[in-house]
């Protein structure tokens, strides 16, 4: 049987934007595929008590540096956005939503969200400004924002980040293979080996 893993990961957070853009290439080597896990890093936080490595002005402007190395290394573009921290509670509900629906467009709504954020720095912050990237990416922003805004969607994202604190979670993003849990996008050699094994 095809191995599978788990993909824990918050649109706010630049290590799941890397991430996100290798996903493909872990599937390629491994023959696995992913089971996408849209979560509420935010959520995740409160509950453990983490934080963004961003609160933190040094460690902040060292890990953007250090990601910009990973970025090269991937070839990939990364600029920071000025408009960090980006609230992204309806931008995951909108990642749910399609989710639950087996939309086949979730792939082209994350790559258009985490372009927006982490590529052409946009304020994802601003209604408007989701709307236009949306729109561009072949989206009715209307519906797509009503759809996130259902009760049952809500619930769905609460429950998915409720579960990944059961399991260990407390960062994105976070894989796992099997019960093994694998911290961060610089750990991917890592969940290779393990989907290989």
């Amino acid at each position: 049987m095809a191995k599978t893993f788990d993909f824990y990961f918050d649109f706010g957070s630049l290590a799941s934007y890397l991430a996100h853009t290798q996903l493909p290439k872990i599937c390629a080597d491994t023959g696995a595929s992913v089971n996408l896990l849209p979560m509420l890093l935010g959520g995740v936080f409160q509950a453990t008590g983490n934080a963004s490595p961003m609160s933190v002005p040094a460690k902040g402007r060292y890990v953007y540096t250090d990601m910009k190395r990973f970025a090269d290394g991937y070839g990939v573009p990364l600029n920071m956005n000025p408009h960090f921290p980006i609230i992204t509670t309806t931008l995951m509900r909108g990642a749910t939503a399609l989710q639950m629906r087996s939309d086949a467009q979730l792939q082209t709504y994350m790559d258009a969200i985490y372009q927006a954020i982490w590529v052409d720095a946009q304020n994802m912050n601003e209604p408007a400004v989701v709307g236009a990237v949306l729109a561009q990416a072949g989206f009715d922003p209307v519906a797509l924002v009503a759809m996130a805004n259902e009760q049952t969607v809500k619930d769905q994202l609460k429950s998915v980040t409720m579960r990944a604190v059961e399991r260990g979670v407390f960062g994105a993003p976070t894989f796992f293979v099997g019960e093994q849990m694998f911290w961060g996008q610089d750990r991917i050699e890592f969940v290779k080996t393990a989907l290989r094994a």
